[in-house]
């Protein structure tokens, strides 16, 4: 069984160093830099915002006068009446062409807030990409942070297993030279063995650690990198913890999920008055041009008529308003506007409910923050006993005090300690940074 647990580590261990031969380093802000480039949700908020940015100029376009332009020809074939009341044969070629124009002069303010409106529309979907932008900045740092502490597990097992590997060379001799019974090696053995395994499952978490960063930044695996380690900050009591409802304060200001749930609110609002300007009468004002030439036109001398002189006694243009009052369209009018009013409330609910999330969020990151700071101080305390205890257990395996039953079991202690501490600090960094988040501050290590 140890040699299958050494071959099983020593595979990995040179499947970990060939990789790592040629790789970059990446940190926390590269990291983040690219997934902001390259992420394909952010690129589909970019676009998103793009459609509304073309409705916001579209809807201050919809201000200016209208100006179309109409063609039409004709080509009859056959006998008609002509001058003289006499049916002919007489095919003909007419051509005829329009230009119309029309301005809304006044509508019920419906242009202007319709402007508005579309202004929210895009503001909002502007705070929607923030949005994204942020949720992957938190996803992209807890993958990291999990890089970390899967990395410092590592160590700790590597370690462990060498103080394993010293013990068990020297149980070995010792059995040899028949100081002691064959059991105490079995045993040591076994232990060997299980931290083997121990460390091996510490470099499969370390490669699926780095797996989920690479998978969230869409990085193919033959452009893979390692991480920058930085120097964590030290662990104390955070500003955000001390004041957890300034820190809601101001992440209400801050936070682009509640923002962009505001200017959606605010559209919501501008749409409703949409909707009532369009039960007022409304007025605008038009002109036409009009001229025709037809090939078979003659004058009462039987001389044809040239095309100038066609387009000068034909053309007409004129020019008027339309005044339109609504008086009965099938209650549309009303349905319109009892429906914008519902989403008026519905969105005032929408608000509501993103900032009772956000308080939910930032209250259950400071339990979690504090949690993690009691346990961080905690089992600095049982590390530090674990030691001593270990070391003090050693001493007495050494000279035959104490069986190997007992030295497994007092330096098993000091493998959970240690991992409890590394997980209450890595659990604490990563809580106080979302709260530093809410609370403005960038995201850094």
């Amino acid at each position: 069984m140890k040699r299958v647990y050494s071959f099983i580590a020593a595979i990995a261990l040179l499947v970990v160093s060939t990789s790592a031969q040629g790789q970059s380093t990446w940190s926390l802000q590269k990291c983040i830099d690219y997934a902001l480039q390259n992420n394909i949700q952010i690129k589909q908020q970019a676009l998103n915002s793009e459609y509304y940015n073309n409705q916001l100029g579209q809807a201050k376009f919809n201000r200016l006068p209208n100006l179309n332009a109409g063609f039409q020809n004709n080509m009859n074939f056959g006998r008609t009446i002509g001058s003289d009341n006499t049916y002919l044969d007489i095919n003909s070629n007419s051509t005829s062409g329009s230009l119309t124009t029309n301005v809304t002069v006044w509508n019920g303010f419906t242009l202007q807030n319709s402007i508005k409106a579309a202004e929210m529309d895009l503001r909002a979907s502007l705070e929607e990409m923030q949005k994204a932008k942020d949720d992957i900045m938190l996803n992209i740092a807890a993958s990291y942070l999990e890089i970390l502490f899967a990395d410092e597990l590592l160590i700790v097992a590597e370690d462990l297993l060498k103080i394993t590997q010293l013990q068990l060379d020297r149980t070995s001799k010792l059995v040899e030279a028949g100081s002691l019974a064959k059991g105490s090696l079995l045993e040591i053995e076994a232990q060997f063995a299980r931290e083997e395994l121990n460390v091996v499952n510490a470099q499969n978490r370390l490669q699926l650690a780095y797996l989920a960063l690479y998978q969230f930044l869409e990085v193919p695996s033959t452009e893979s990198f390692k991480i920058e380690k930085p120097t964590l900050p030290e662990i104390g009591a955070n500003l955000s913890l001390l004041n957890s409802m300034d820190v809601f304060k101001n992440a209400v200001q801050l936070r682009p999920a509640v923002k962009g749930a505001e200017f959606k609110l605010e559209s919501a609002r501008k749409q409703l008055l949409v909707a009532k300007g369009n039960l007022m009468p409304s007025l605008s004002f038009g002109g036409n041009y009009y001229n025709f030439y037809n090939n078979k036109y003659t004058d009462y001398q039987g001389n044809k008529i040239e095309f100038n002189d066609q387009l000068k006694s034909n053309e007409r243009y004129g020019f008027g308003a339309t005044l339109n009052i609504p008086i009965f369209n099938r209650y549309q009018g009303k349905t319109s506007v009892n429906n914008a009013q519902i989403q008026v409330e519905n969105n005032e609910l929408l608000v509501q409910n993103t900032k009772n999330l956000l308080r939910k969020d930032i209250e259950q990151s400071y339990t979690n923050a504090l949690a993690a700071f009691k346990r961080y101080v905690a089992n600095q305390k049982t590390v530090v006993s674990s030691k001593e205890a270990f070391r003090y257990t050693e001493e007495k395996f050494n000279v035959g005090m104490i069986n190997s039953v007992e030295y497994n079991q007092s330096k098993n202690n000091l493998s959970k300690a240690q991992s409890d501490l590394l997980q209450a600090k890595y659990e604490y960094i990563f809580r106080t940074k979302i709260l530093d988040f809410y609370n403005g501050q960038p995201i850094e290590l």
